[in-house]
């Protein structure tokens, strides 16, 4: 918990019941995403289900593409596709940083400019 007593985003605090309201679907509902591997919520000491904001989050996201006519297979693979690129965001971020700091540790050389007036002539051999 934060030092205000305002839980984070990502601790998990709500029960299942709560969640349910918040996310405005059925407790059933969640234990079946939970089965499917579409939400994961943490678990307390006697291994009942609190939900974090992002969970709460997510599960209206998830509301969000049934009601567009996603099934649940379809929605299990958008979320592992963003979570995919998400990872591979935060991987170019800082790739790019490191080729940021080579470059200014390292700046090119100019290429070496040519002649204008200079020619150079090809024989066909054969």
């Amino acid at each position: 918990m934060s030092t205000d007593g305002v839980p984070s985003d990502e601790e998990a605090v709500y029960v299942i019941s709560v969640a349910a309201e918040l996310s405005g679907m059925h407790p059933q509902t969640l234990r079946q995403y939970d089965r499917l591997g579409l939400v994961s919520p943490g678990r307390a000491s006697g291994r009942g289900r609190r939900y974090s904001l992002r969970d709460i989050a997510s599960l209206r996201n998830i509301q969000r593409l049934v009601g567009e006519g996603v099934n649940l297979a379809g929605i299990a693979r958008i979320i592992e596709l963003e979570s995919a690129v998400a990872n591979m965001a935060i991987e170019m971020a800082k790739l790019r940083t490191e080729v940021d700091a080579l470059l200014e540790a390292n700046p090119p050389k100019s290429l070496a400019r040519r002649d204008p007036n200079h020619v150079v002539v090809y024989r066909q051999e054969k």
